[in-house]
Protein backbone atom coordinates (compact mmCIF):
# COMPACT_ATOMS: atom_id res chain seq x y z
CA UNK A 1 0.00 0.00 0.00
CA UNK A 2 1.50 3.49 -1.17
CA UNK A 3 0.42 6.71 -0.07
CA UNK A 4 -0.99 8.93 -2.15
CA UNK A 5 0.95 12.15 -3.91
CA UNK A 6 -1.23 14.65 -2.11
CA UNK A 7 -0.56 12.74 1.58
CA UNK A 8 3.37 12.32 0.62
CA UNK A 9 3.68 16.11 -0.16
CA UNK A 10 2.38 16.80 3.40
CA UNK A 11 5.16 15.06 5.17
CA UNK A 12 6.01 12.08 7.12
CA UNK A 13 3.59 12.93 9.71
CA UNK A 14 0.48 13.02 7.21
CA UNK A 15 1.96 9.70 5.53
CA UNK A 16 2.16 8.11 8.94
CA UNK A 17 -1.23 9.22 9.74
CA UNK A 18 -2.82 7.91 6.98
CA UNK A 19 -1.56 4.73 7.04
CA UNK A 20 -2.61 4.48 10.90
CA UNK A 21 -6.25 5.01 9.66
CA UNK A 22 -6.31 1.53 7.93
CA UNK A 23 -4.11 -0.33 10.14
CA UNK A 24 -5.07 1.00 13.37
CA UNK A 25 -8.73 2.24 13.06
CA UNK A 26 -9.91 0.06 10.36
CA UNK A 27 -9.89 -3.69 11.70
CA UNK A 28 -12.43 -5.67 9.19
CA UNK A 29 -10.49 -6.70 6.13
CA UNK A 30 -12.89 -6.15 3.43
CA UNK A 31 -13.91 -2.59 4.90
CA UNK A 32 -10.18 -1.75 4.26
CA UNK A 33 -9.80 -2.70 0.93
CA UNK A 34 -13.08 -0.69 -0.08
CA UNK A 35 -12.23 2.44 1.99
CA UNK A 36 -8.38 2.07 0.74
CA UNK A 37 -9.99 1.69 -3.07
CA UNK A 38 -12.15 4.66 -2.71
CA UNK A 39 -9.25 7.24 -1.23
CA UNK A 40 -7.09 5.93 -3.60
CA UNK A 41 -9.28 7.09 -6.38
CA UNK A 42 -10.10 10.45 -4.45
CA UNK A 43 -7.18 11.58 -3.74
CA UNK A 44 -6.05 10.45 -7.71
CA UNK A 45 -9.56 12.69 -8.84
CA UNK A 46 -7.64 15.99 -6.63
CA UNK A 47 -4.12 15.40 -7.96
CA UNK A 48 -5.42 15.78 -11.38
CA UNK A 49 -6.86 18.93 -10.52
CA UNK A 50 -3.67 20.10 -9.15
CA UNK A 51 -5.25 20.14 -5.70
CA UNK A 52 -3.41 19.86 -3.06
CA UNK A 53 -4.69 18.24 0.78
CA UNK A 54 -5.03 21.57 2.36
CA UNK A 55 -7.02 22.68 -0.06
CA UNK A 56 -9.74 20.54 -0.42
CA UNK A 57 -13.02 22.16 0.36
CA UNK A 58 -16.43 21.07 0.79
CA UNK A 59 -17.66 22.37 -2.74
CA UNK A 60 -14.41 20.13 -3.82
CA UNK A 61 -15.56 16.76 -2.23
CA UNK A 62 -19.77 17.55 -3.27
CA UNK A 63 -18.22 17.97 -6.80
CA UNK A 64 -16.28 14.53 -6.61
CA UNK A 65 -19.48 13.42 -5.48
CA UNK A 66 -21.73 14.62 -7.61
CA UNK A 67 -19.36 12.76 -10.56
CA UNK A 68 -19.50 9.42 -8.58
CA UNK A 69 -23.09 9.48 -8.92
CA UNK A 70 -22.93 9.54 -12.19
CA UNK A 71 -21.42 6.84 -12.95
CA UNK A 72 -22.20 4.58 -9.69
CA UNK A 73 -24.52 3.18 -8.05
CA UNK A 74 -26.18 5.32 -4.69
CA UNK A 75 -24.91 3.31 -2.07
CA UNK A 76 -21.29 3.01 -4.01
CA UNK A 77 -21.49 6.73 -3.60
CA UNK A 78 -22.45 6.99 -0.17
CA UNK A 79 -19.75 4.08 0.52
CA UNK A 80 -17.24 6.42 -0.95
CA UNK A 81 -18.12 8.86 0.55
CA UNK A 82 -18.54 7.47 4.36
CA UNK A 83 -14.60 6.40 3.44
CA UNK A 84 -13.23 10.31 2.85
CA UNK A 85 -15.32 11.25 5.94
CA UNK A 86 -13.70 8.96 7.98
CA UNK A 87 -10.17 9.31 6.69
CA UNK A 88 -10.62 13.67 6.99
CA UNK A 89 -11.85 13.00 10.30
CA UNK A 90 -8.68 10.59 11.34
CA UNK A 91 -6.46 13.30 9.81
CA UNK A 92 -8.47 16.05 11.99
CA UNK A 93 -7.68 14.51 15.14
CA UNK A 94 -4.37 13.84 14.29
CA UNK A 95 -3.54 17.36 13.53
CA UNK A 96 -2.91 17.07 9.75
CA UNK A 97 -6.02 19.23 8.92
CA UNK A 98 -7.53 21.81 10.94
CA UNK A 99 -10.87 20.92 9.62
CA UNK A 100 -12.97 17.88 7.59
CA UNK A 101 -14.26 19.54 4.14
CA UNK A 102 -16.39 16.33 4.26
CA UNK A 103 -18.47 16.27 6.97
CA UNK A 104 -21.04 18.85 5.46
CA UNK A 105 -21.02 16.94 2.12
CA UNK A 106 -24.50 14.88 1.64
CA UNK A 107 -24.55 12.01 -0.35
CA UNK A 108 -27.28 10.54 -2.29
CA UNK A 109 -30.74 9.73 -0.35
CA UNK A 110 -30.80 5.69 -0.62
CA UNK A 111 -33.59 3.74 1.33
CA UNK A 112 -33.43 0.11 0.83
CA UNK A 113 -36.81 -2.10 1.86
CA UNK A 114 -35.90 -5.35 -0.47
CA UNK A 115 -32.74 -6.79 -0.85
CA UNK A 116 -31.08 -6.94 -4.20
CA UNK A 117 -29.18 -10.68 -3.16
CA UNK A 118 -30.80 -13.52 -5.59
CA UNK A 119 -32.41 -16.26 -4.04
CA UNK A 120 -33.01 -19.66 -4.70
CA UNK A 121 -35.75 -21.75 -4.01
CA UNK A 122 -35.75 -24.53 -1.67
CA UNK A 123 -35.91 -26.69 -4.78
CA UNK A 124 -33.02 -25.10 -6.37
CA UNK A 125 -30.63 -25.16 -3.49
CA UNK A 126 -31.50 -28.85 -2.95
CA UNK A 127 -30.85 -29.28 -6.56
CA UNK A 128 -27.53 -27.29 -6.50
CA UNK A 129 -26.73 -29.49 -3.11
CA UNK A 130 -27.64 -32.93 -5.17
CA UNK A 131 -25.68 -31.82 -7.45
CA UNK A 132 -22.51 -32.17 -6.32
CA UNK A 133 -20.65 -35.36 -6.95
CA UNK A 134 -18.95 -36.68 -3.62
CA UNK A 135 -16.63 -39.27 -5.16
CA UNK A 136 -13.97 -36.74 -4.82
CA UNK A 137 -13.12 -35.01 -1.28
CA UNK A 138 -13.11 -31.26 -3.43
CA UNK A 139 -16.98 -32.27 -3.79
CA UNK A 140 -17.60 -33.41 0.11
CA UNK A 141 -15.67 -29.88 0.68
CA UNK A 142 -18.19 -27.89 -1.30
CA UNK A 143 -20.82 -29.19 -0.71
CA UNK A 144 -20.16 -28.72 3.26
CA UNK A 145 -19.33 -25.26 2.84
CA UNK A 146 -22.53 -24.48 0.72
CA UNK A 147 -24.62 -26.35 3.38
CA UNK A 148 -22.89 -24.45 6.45
CA UNK A 149 -24.13 -20.95 4.43
CA UNK A 150 -27.26 -22.13 3.77
CA UNK A 151 -28.35 -23.54 7.33
CA UNK A 152 -26.79 -21.30 9.81
CA UNK A 153 -27.45 -18.26 7.46
CA UNK A 154 -23.29 -17.33 7.70
CA UNK A 155 -21.52 -15.08 5.58
CA UNK A 156 -18.70 -17.03 3.70
CA UNK A 157 -16.15 -14.82 5.26
CA UNK A 158 -17.04 -16.23 8.73
CA UNK A 159 -17.11 -19.66 7.01
CA UNK A 160 -13.68 -19.74 5.67
CA UNK A 161 -12.29 -18.68 8.78
CA UNK A 162 -13.73 -21.48 10.62
CA UNK A 163 -11.24 -23.82 12.04
CA UNK A 164 -11.96 -27.63 12.72
CA UNK A 165 -12.22 -27.06 16.72
CA UNK A 166 -14.66 -24.52 15.32
CA UNK A 167 -17.63 -27.58 14.62
CA UNK A 168 -18.02 -28.65 18.19
CA UNK A 169 -20.25 -31.10 19.87
CA UNK A 170 -21.09 -31.69 23.05
CA UNK A 171 -23.36 -35.04 24.07
CA UNK A 172 -25.68 -35.69 20.50
CA UNK A 173 -25.86 -31.57 20.02
CA UNK A 174 -23.73 -30.22 17.53
CA UNK A 175 -23.26 -26.39 16.72
CA UNK A 176 -20.85 -24.28 14.58
CA UNK A 177 -19.13 -21.60 16.23
CA UNK A 178 -18.78 -18.75 13.62
CA UNK A 179 -16.35 -15.48 13.60
CA UNK A 180 -18.35 -12.91 12.69
CA UNK A 181 -17.71 -9.22 11.74
CA UNK A 182 -16.61 -7.08 14.15
CA UNK A 183 -14.72 -9.36 16.52
CA UNK A 184 -17.83 -12.06 17.45
CA UNK A 185 -18.01 -14.89 17.77
CA UNK A 186 -21.53 -16.50 17.22
CA UNK A 187 -22.71 -19.84 17.71
CA UNK A 188 -25.48 -21.90 15.61
CA UNK A 189 -27.02 -24.71 16.54
CA UNK A 190 -26.05 -27.62 13.59
CA UNK A 191 -28.82 -28.49 11.44
CA UNK A 192 -28.81 -32.59 10.23
CA UNK A 193 -28.09 -31.97 7.34
CA UNK A 194 -25.02 -29.56 8.17
CA UNK A 195 -23.43 -32.83 10.34
CA UNK A 196 -23.91 -35.42 7.64
CA UNK A 197 -21.87 -33.31 5.23
CA UNK A 198 -19.57 -31.93 7.46
CA UNK A 199 -19.09 -35.39 9.22
CA UNK A 200 -18.56 -37.17 5.64
CA UNK A 201 -16.09 -34.37 4.69
CA UNK A 202 -13.72 -34.25 7.53
CA UNK A 203 -13.70 -37.86 8.22
CA UNK A 204 -12.67 -38.37 4.21
CA UNK A 205 -10.41 -35.30 4.49
CA UNK A 206 -9.07 -36.70 8.32
CA UNK A 207 -8.49 -33.41 9.45
CA UNK A 208 -10.56 -33.90 12.96
CA UNK A 209 -7.30 -34.35 14.86
CA UNK A 210 -5.60 -30.90 14.83
CA UNK A 211 -8.65 -28.82 16.30
CA UNK A 212 -6.92 -25.46 15.31
CA UNK A 213 -6.70 -26.60 11.54
CA UNK A 214 -8.57 -24.66 8.55
CA UNK A 215 -11.95 -26.33 8.36
CA UNK A 216 -11.98 -25.60 4.86
CA UNK A 217 -9.22 -25.71 2.51
CA UNK A 218 -7.94 -25.03 -0.86
CA UNK A 219 -6.92 -27.96 -3.29
CA UNK A 220 -4.22 -28.02 -5.56
CA UNK A 221 -3.76 -30.76 -8.84
CA UNK A 222 -5.85 -32.55 -10.59
CA UNK A 223 -6.47 -34.82 -7.90
CA UNK A 224 -8.01 -31.81 -5.74
CA UNK A 225 -5.47 -32.97 -2.80
CA UNK A 226 -6.03 -30.61 0.30
CA UNK A 227 -3.87 -27.91 1.07
CA UNK A 228 -3.19 -26.63 4.94
CA UNK A 229 -4.18 -23.27 3.62
CA UNK A 230 -7.82 -21.95 4.61
CA UNK A 231 -10.07 -21.22 0.89
CA UNK A 232 -10.41 -17.42 0.24
CA UNK A 233 -13.87 -16.05 -0.11
CA UNK A 234 -12.92 -15.41 -3.08
CA UNK A 235 -11.88 -18.68 -4.38
CA UNK A 236 -15.37 -19.73 -2.72
CA UNK A 237 -17.53 -17.18 -4.72
CA UNK A 238 -15.64 -18.92 -8.07
CA UNK A 239 -16.63 -22.91 -6.76
CA UNK A 240 -19.74 -21.35 -5.98
CA UNK A 241 -20.32 -19.83 -9.70
CA UNK A 242 -19.22 -23.19 -11.09
CA UNK A 243 -21.29 -25.53 -8.87
CA UNK A 244 -24.38 -23.04 -9.90
CA UNK A 245 -23.87 -23.37 -13.88
CA UNK A 246 -22.95 -27.12 -13.62
CA UNK A 247 -26.57 -27.57 -12.00
CA UNK A 248 -28.15 -25.60 -14.30
CA UNK A 249 -28.88 -22.26 -12.26
CA UNK A 250 -28.88 -19.21 -14.90
CA UNK A 251 -29.22 -16.78 -11.93
CA UNK A 252 -25.93 -15.22 -11.06
CA UNK A 253 -25.77 -15.96 -7.61
CA UNK A 254 -23.14 -15.71 -5.00
CA UNK A 255 -22.36 -16.84 -1.32
CA UNK A 256 -24.64 -14.06 -0.14
CA UNK A 257 -27.03 -16.31 -2.11
CA UNK A 258 -27.15 -18.94 0.91
CA UNK A 259 -27.66 -16.38 3.47
CA UNK A 260 -30.75 -14.83 1.83
CA UNK A 261 -31.89 -18.85 0.63
CA UNK A 262 -32.06 -19.87 4.52
CA UNK A 263 -33.58 -16.81 6.11
CA UNK A 264 -36.43 -17.11 3.65
CA UNK A 265 -36.76 -20.97 3.36
CA UNK A 266 -36.90 -20.40 7.65
CA UNK A 267 -39.65 -18.05 6.95
CA UNK A 268 -41.47 -19.94 4.29
CA UNK A 269 -41.66 -22.93 7.04
CA UNK A 270 -43.38 -20.98 10.10
CA UNK A 271 -39.81 -19.11 11.24
CA UNK A 272 -40.08 -15.93 12.74
CA UNK A 273 -37.94 -12.68 11.77
CA UNK A 274 -36.58 -12.48 15.38
CA UNK A 275 -35.06 -15.73 15.50
CA UNK A 276 -33.69 -15.61 11.84
CA UNK A 277 -32.21 -12.07 13.14
CA UNK A 278 -30.48 -14.02 15.86
CA UNK A 279 -29.58 -16.88 13.68
CA UNK A 280 -28.05 -14.54 11.26
CA UNK A 281 -26.39 -12.38 13.76
CA UNK A 282 -28.09 -9.38 12.57
CA UNK A 283 -28.14 -6.61 14.94
CA UNK A 284 -31.33 -5.03 13.72
CA UNK A 285 -34.49 -6.91 12.31
CA UNK A 286 -34.46 -4.33 9.50
CA UNK A 287 -31.31 -5.86 8.21
CA UNK A 288 -33.02 -9.61 8.14
CA UNK A 289 -36.04 -8.38 7.00
CA UNK A 290 -33.93 -7.48 3.79
CA UNK A 291 -33.42 -10.83 3.21
CA UNK A 292 -37.03 -12.13 3.99
CA UNK A 293 -38.39 -12.74 0.02
CA UNK A 294 -41.54 -14.86 1.13
CA UNK A 295 -43.83 -12.04 0.00
CA UNK A 296 -42.35 -12.23 -3.52
CA UNK A 297 -44.62 -15.15 -4.19
CA UNK A 298 -47.72 -12.83 -3.38
CA UNK A 299 -47.26 -10.92 -6.26
CA UNK A 300 -48.41 -12.11 -9.38
CA UNK A 301 -51.47 -14.04 -7.98
CA UNK A 302 -52.75 -10.27 -6.24
CA UNK A 303 -52.36 -8.69 -9.33
CA UNK A 304 -54.43 -10.98 -11.39
CA UNK A 305 -57.00 -10.27 -9.13
CA UNK A 306 -57.65 -7.13 -11.19
CA UNK A 307 -59.88 -7.96 -13.39
CA UNK A 308 -61.34 -5.42 -16.33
Amino acid sequence: MAAPGLIRQSGAKAVKRYFEFFTANIRNRNTREAYHRALTEFFAWCDERRIELLDIEPMIVAAYVEQLSADYSKPTVKQNLAAIRMCFDWLVVGQILPMNPASSVRGPKYVVKRGKTPVLTADEARRLLESIKIDQLVGLRDRALIGVMIYSFARVSAVVKMRVGDYLQIGKRHSLRLHEKGGKDHEVPAHHKVVEYLDAYIQAAGIGVDREAPLFRSVQGKAGQLTSRPLSRHDAYRMVRRRARAAGIKARIGCHTFRATGITAYLENGGTIENAQAIAAHESPRTTKLYDRTSDEITLDEVERIRI
